[in-house]
């Protein structure tokens, strides 16, 4: 695990076409800072995953604003102010892939663990479930779903240690572990830098490449 002194520093490798797992649940948890940083590498033609595509003028909206993402593979396109995914989507500059977010949270964690695809109820007999494998489980409907990797998780947390532990901040932790443990680069932004004790360590430190310290952010 490296610390970084910025952010812009730790995402200055990210390759253009990369898949991005981006952490938040609306604002709890975003990497905001990370996503900042993102924007600035020039980056594009991303994948990106995410809870929702944005909104207002900052975050995965600046992304989608400034022609850098090619696909968002999410459960909320759109919420309140969420223009700029709107518009890349009705002028066909962004491809959307719809997913329930039970079903993006544990494509997420399976991939992470390794699992190769799992059958699901959500979505069956449903225009999400046109296309995929289906098969009816006890008498029950279920949809065959795949894993999902990312090149990059952009990650927000609370603490660090020395070693890439981490621990989060209440709802903060949301997508996290999982986008951490599904990723074959982790970034993490923190607000602080210190011991953690090993009993509440949420994030392993195998999972976390590099730490750039940030500070309090809302």
């Amino acid at each position: 695990m490296n610390v970084h002194d910025t952010a812009q520093d730790a995402l200055a490798d990210i390759a253009d076409g990369a898949t991005v797992l981006i952490g938040g649940f609306g604002p709890a948890g975003e990497p905001v800072q990370l996503i900042e940083a993102l924007l600035d590498s020039g980056a594009k033609g991303l994948t990106v995953v995410s809870n929702n595509a944005g909104a207002g003028e900052n975050g995965i909206a600046a992304l989608i604003r400034e022609e850098r993402v090619a696909k968002i593979v999410c459960s909320y396109p759109r919420q309140a102010d969420s223009r700029h995914f709107d518009a890349a989507y009705r002028e066909g500059r962004v491809e959307l892939d719809l997913v329930p977010q039970g079903n993006l949270a544990e494509r997420i964690r399976a991939g992470g663990a390794g699992i190769g695809a799992f059958f699901t109820p959500t979505g069956f007999g449903t225009v999400l479930a046109e296309g995929k494998e289906t098969r009816v489980i006890d008498g029950r409907g279920y949809v065959l779903e795949y894993p999902i990797k990312g090149d990059v998780a952009l990650v927000k947390a609370h603490r660090s240690d020395e070693a890439g532990n981490l621990v989060y901040r209440k709802t903060g932790r949301n997508f996290g572990p999982i986008m951490a443990a599904a990723a074959t680069t982790t970034v993490v932004q923190v607000e602080e830098l210190g011991d953690i004790d090993p009993e509440h360590v949420v994030t392993p430190g195998i999972y976390v490449n590099r730490v750039v310290h940030i500070g309090w952010s809302a």
